[in-house]
């Protein structure tokens, strides 16, 4: 079925109109049209204005599944939550998921996504063993030993065929629930020993955007790990209704908003028991959820630097906290080396990732935190992108020739070329 509508990336901030098809089975790929998901990515990554796409979600099915060795094959619209709704009882999950449920197979692969076991697992292509590409009529099967063209695809943007299905290594679970430990970090230094020392298997910070002074960086860390117990009470699950009006989410409210909710942990810490959804994926349960920033929609800023850069982050975090601008979305995680592409975003270091409502204001400030980001030696994740400009990714992605070299082979008329990648001139 092909619709002519209009549709959005996460942030809402930018929009395309054009055909889009939604087959139910692989045979009915049109691969010259870029493939999409759920649209998780924030910017322009899934939009084709003026353009086809397809959307891959209906083509979803879990194709085979080793439960003792915990490899599994699903086709490239399986949702990494669906998959480990059904894999944790059965004492498995993804190796790597990122902070939405709703990412598909295929998108995580093309966004060599990362989650909160980063310092110890890597990225989500490092866990896959084969990815299966349509490349026109042509149906290809590739794995980690093909070279340049795995290099390609992993984090490459969709852009070296369409990815229909994958065969995933699983990381072993004790159980469907999570046992995990909150702490405060009272301060920039208190964060970051606190992410430094963790030695659980899933890290992340929440950090107040908005605290200066004394208290710039405050915010608290949770470290957790697979457990088996009495089930935890799942939060019921919620929808925004509508657009929200600009002020919601205005200096005042989100202070005071930040404020409560880094009191909420006790001084002293705390320990609970929470379902797998409201750890990994807490926002999943606020459906629309991106409509609390208004019908302008919102941007979001996330970078990673290296370790002997943790100042440089600290000085965007003070011009950020003295702009007023961010909102209560605000994470730090500690990275670890582990990547799988050419394009893929992470590197060793630390990794701040902050939302804005889609204000000019916002839009200048985000063009400072990247001109600090490049005198870092970091780079920005293309994921949550929406703003930046060609040069500037190019000189962050070393590996970034080779990647359009391999891309530009694989799809030489460029039919799978996407408005990120017009934008960022990725691709001649």
């Amino acid at each position: 079925m092909t619709t002519d509508k209009t549709y959005t990336g996460w942030g809402r901030a930018l929009q395309a109109k054009g055909d889009v098809t939604r087959p139910d089975d692989a045979r009915h790929v049109d691969t010259s049209a870029p493939a999409i998901g759920n649209r998780r990515s924030y910017g322009d990554a899934p939009l084709n204005h003026g353009g086809a796409a397809t959307d891959m979600t209906r083509i979803d099915r879990i194709l085979d599944f080793d439960r003792d060795a915990g490899v599994i094959t699903v086709e490239a619209g399986a949702t990494l939550g669906e998959l480990a709704r059904i894999l944790a009882p059965q004492g498995w999950l993804p190796a790597v998921m990122p902070g939405t449920g709703f990412a598909t197979v295929g998108g995580a692969i093309a966004m060599d996504v990362h989650g909160k076991n980063h310092h110890h697992a890597g990225s989500f292509c490092q866990h896959v063993t084969q990815v299966t590409l349509m490349q026109g009529d042509k149906t290809r099967r590739i794995t980690p030993k093909t070279g340049a063209l795995w290099r390609a695809t992993c984090g490459g943007l969709g852009q070296t065929g369409v990815i229909t299905q994958a065969t995933l290594q699983l990381t072993p679970a004790k159980g469907d629930l999570m046992l995990v430990t909150e702490q405060r970090a009272t301060d920039w230094d208190h964060h970051i020993a606190l992410l430094d020392h963790a030695d659980a298997p899933y890290t992340v910070g929440w950090i107040d955007a908005t605290a200066t002074g004394a208290a710039l960086g405050r915010g608290i860390v949770e470290t957790g790990e697979t457990c088996r117990g009495l089930r935890a009470k799942a939060r019921p699950a919620k929808r925004i209704p509508l657009d929200a009006p600009h002020w919601a989410l205005s200096g005042p409210i989100v202070k005071a908003f930040n404020a409560a909710y880094y009191a909420r942990v006790p001084k002293s810490g705390r320990t609970v028991v929470r379902s797998l959804q409201d750890f990994f994926f807490p926002l999943d349960k606020i459906h629309d959820w991106n409509r609390l920033y208004g019908k302008r929609g919102f941007h979001q800023f996330q970078c990673v630097v290296p370790l002997d850069q943790a100042d440089a982050l600290r000085e965007m975090l003070k011009v950020i906290a003295r702009s007023g601008l961010a909102s209560p979305l605000a994470v730090l995680k500690r990275m670890g080396p582990g990547r799988a592409g050419y394009m893929s975003f992470p590197m060793e270091g630390y990794t701040l990732a902050i939302d804005f409502p889609n204000r000019p204001q916002a839009r200048r400030l985000i063009a400072r935190l990247e001109e600090a980001t490049v005198a870092a030696g970091g780079r920005l994740y293309l994921a949550k992108d929406a703003l930046s400009s060609g040069p500037a990714i190019k000189a962050m992605y070393p590996d970034y020739p080779k990647w359009a070299k391999a891309a530009a082979k694989a799809d030489p008329d460029g039919h799978l070329k996407t408005d990120m990648i017009r934008r960022l001139d990725l691709r001649t």
